[in-house]
């Protein structure tokens, strides 16, 4: 690292941990990836060591108590991080691996880097679709509100993990006569290793299958629904009402009223092909009829790498953004 200041963002959910070094002229130092982050699945000390070896790997190799601490300050938004608590938790883990002064690690909840980035600073709304989901608004005057992302026993509709585990609702359905035929049912039963039905209850509570894997199982939904299968679209549309729900009721708390609003659409779903994100926007537009629905600016990675440079002074201004824009091919 040169001698200008450098900062660390970092990117954590369900499935994979991202972390980008960025120096404070905008220049992406370094990326680097590990596996999931969200102590709900993974654990308090799986957690710590997929932020340490993502930041090794973009090359900062943390060094708890043993020198100078390398960078100038943290920010990561993770899954499952809601609470006071839940920030306080993760922050400790990260002040232990002695990453950046303690009073420059920033946590918060992984949508808040989704509308940094996706925005790139700017007011507005995002929303996350990846292995689970959730909205987030902010104003220019810092009022901000969050809908969904509550986990998946309470929540996470329309998200990668509520498509993996309608699939599996509607080959049971399909079994045993309650729900219509569907191309689903065979994709799930021969992606689980199962030659019938009936084997399905083991393999989910006996043998045990993680959120991840439920999830995984959410492209099949989209690919039937691209072949005109009816229960997988009917699967699509309802979890993309309910995302809309979450949008609408973020803009009404926040009073965005009939002005238009710009939307952004982040997480792994975000690009899953027309059959998934063309019922999310019609459902959007139906309930936000003003929405500006736009493409992100920043990867979420990037969004905190923007939130660490505002905490140590250095805001976000069209150059700084113009930089870190050249450079995002390489972060997405």
């Amino acid at each position: 690292m040169d001698q200008m200041r450098v900062v660390a963002g970092v990117d954590g959910g369900g499935t994979r941990t991202r972390a980008a070094l960025v120096d404070e002229s905008g220049r992406v130092l370094g990326l680097g990836e590990a596996g999931p982050s969200n102590y709900g699945d993974v654990g308090l000390a799986g957690t710590q060591e997929s932020i340490r070896l993502a930041l090794s790997r973009a090359g900062c190799e943390p060094q708890p108590g043993r020198g100078p601490q390398p960078l100038a300050g943290a920010f990561l938004g993770l899954g499952n991080v809601v609470s006071p608590a839940d920030r306080a938790t993760i922050r400790h883990l990260v002040c232990e691996l002695g990453l950046a002064p303690a009073d420059h690690v920033l946590v918060d909840h992984d949508i808040r880097i989704a509308l940094a980035g996706g925005l790139a600073g700017r007011p507005g709304i995002v929303l996350i679709v990846g292995t689970g989901s959730a909205c987030y608004g902010r104003r220019a005057d810092g009022r901000s509100w969050r809908a969904g992302g509550w986990s998946y026993l309470l929540d996470d509709a329309g998200s990668g993990y509520y498509l993996g585990l309608q699939a599996m609702i509607a080959t049971v359905r399909a079994a045993d006569g309650r729900g219509a035929p569907t191309l689903v049912a065979d994709r799930v039963l021969q992606r689980l290793g199962l030659s019938e039905a009936d084997a399905i209850m083991r393999r989910l509570y006996h043998d045990g299958l993680s959120r991840a894997e439920i999830a995984a199982l959410a492209p099949l939904t989209i690919d039937a629904a691209e072949q005109r299968d009816a229960v997988a679209a009917e699967i699509i549309e309802r979890g993309a009402d309910e995302l809309s729900l979450m949008v609408a009721t973020v803009a009404r708390r926040l009073e965005f009223g009939l002005d238009p609003v710009m939307v952004t659409v982040a997480g792994g779903l975000a690009t899953a092909g027309a059959a998934y994100v063309a019922p999310l926007q019609a459902a959007i537009r139906r309930r936000l009829p003003a929405v500006e629905l736009v493409e992100p600016a920043l990867p979420p990675v990037l969004g905190a790498a923007l939130l660490a440079l505002e905490d140590i002074g250095i805001p976000a201004s069209p150059p700084l953004v113009a930089q870190l824009r050249a450079q995002r091919d390489r972060c997405c």
